[in-house]
């Protein structure tokens, strides 16, 4: 599957209950998002069962701020609705792969109890 544009307009629909989605933000000027493209490209092919989305921060200013976006390229993951990961800059193809096989192996009831016991402290 390739990458989809994330933009305020279209969030909710992607970013659904059950669904796993990896958003690059980046913006057309960046060298360093430039080198990570093609990575998260064939990353996207080879996943087909995750979304794998983009931000184009210049364009999506909105979506950026609300995820406090401060550099970029930034790696997002969002799994049943809860940010599971972040990280910014440029990451190599196996280190994106061990990413995508760790959020899969998440245990979702856990990691939404511990963000309650956060929210709760």
């Amino acid at each position: 599957m390739a990458t989809v544009a994330l933009t305020k307009d279209n969030f909710n629909e992607l970013v659904s209950d059950d669904a796993t989605v990896y958003i690059d933000f980046w913006a057309g000027w960046c060298g360093p998002c430039r080198m990570f493209a093609p990575t998260y490209e064939a990353a996207a092919t080879a996943h087909p069962e995750a979304v794998f989305a983009k931000v184009d921060t210049e364009d999506q200013r909105e979506l950026a701020g609300y995820f406090q976006i401060q550099s970029i390229p930034t790696l997002m993951v969002i799994r049943d609705r809860v940010v599971v990961y972040r990280t910014a800059g440029v990451m190599p193809a196996a280190s994106l792969e061990e990413v995508i096989t760790k959020v899969a192996a998440l245990d979702m009831a856990e990691v939404k109890a511990a963000a309650t016991d956060e929210a709760d402290a």
